[in-house]
């Protein structure tokens, strides 16, 4: 469960026409107005590479908020490297989560080796984007989990449940648009979830961005340092602190 008493909402826009963002950076703005209300909590936000980064480089700049990552791979299926059997993530802590309706029809050793590769992936990528660079301290503070959008709902999950055993206070998931069936099934996992949209029914989440191109790791790395070099140093107070 959450670790925090704090009731779990949910907010999004109201029905209507679905709308594309311009880029992910516009998505971010969009997003940052709706947690401003956060901004008195000195939280911390977390972004879900790669995509992710450019909408979370844009919630971090207007909550004054520093920015770390939390990384997340999906365990493709052997057959079907696109279909998730389900995902690793590291936080802070590594977390697995694995759909059962598609890992009954995987082997198991092809899972464990799966995850493996993955963690391995993981470690790669930490390498390039932060270096040595320290971990933003969790505990004790209000996570915000951003990504440019959410489609099933595993890579999130298990960015969840890694964050929540670094100890916040609160756990606040926010994304520019996801299908509302999903975030229903989330709602367990985090204390407050913001959606700019959810529409029913839910296309790829590419078809909500007039710019959705795939990052790579070059724009991941200036995203990042261009946040570092204006981010918070001062660290969460004794009452912020986790018991």
């Amino acid at each position: 469960m959450p670790g925090s008493d704090t009731p779990r909402s949910t907010t999004m826009s109201g029905p209507g026409v679905p709308f594309r963002f311009r880029d992910r950076s516009e998505a971010g703005r969009r997003l940052a107005t709706r947690l401003a209300h956060l901004g008195d909590e000195k939280p911390v936000v977390l972004a879900l590479p790669r995509g992710g980064v450019a909408v979370a480089v844009e919630v971090a700049r207007a909550l004054h908020a520093p920015l770390d990552l939390v990384l997340v791979r999906k365990i493709g299926a052997p057959f079907q490297p696109e279909l998730a059997v389900g995902a690793v993530a590291d936080g802070g802590r590594v977390e697995t989560v694995i759909n059962p309706d598609v890992a009954d029809f995987v082997p198991e050793s092809w899972i464990g080796e799966e995850k493996v590769r993955q963690l391995r992936e993981i470690e790669r990528r930490r390498a390039v984007y932060v270096g040595d660079r320290p971990r933003v301290p969790v505990a004790g503070r209000t996570a915000i989990l951003v990504d440019d959008g959410i489609a099933t709902g595993a890579t999130m999950l298990a960015a969840l449940r890694s964050v929540r055993r670094a100890r916040p206070r609160r756990t606040v998931l926010a994304v520019p648009v996801a299908p509302l069936d999903v975030l229903s099934e989330l709602r367990v996992e985090a204390d407050e979830i913001v959606c700019l949209q959810a529409p029913n029914p839910f296309d790829a989440i590419g078809a909500f961005y007039e710019d959705f191109h795939q990052l790579d790791d070059a724009e991941v790395v200036h995203l990042l340092d261009e946040a570092s070099r204006t981010r918070p140093t001062a660290a969460p107070s004794s009452n912020d602190r986790a018991p």
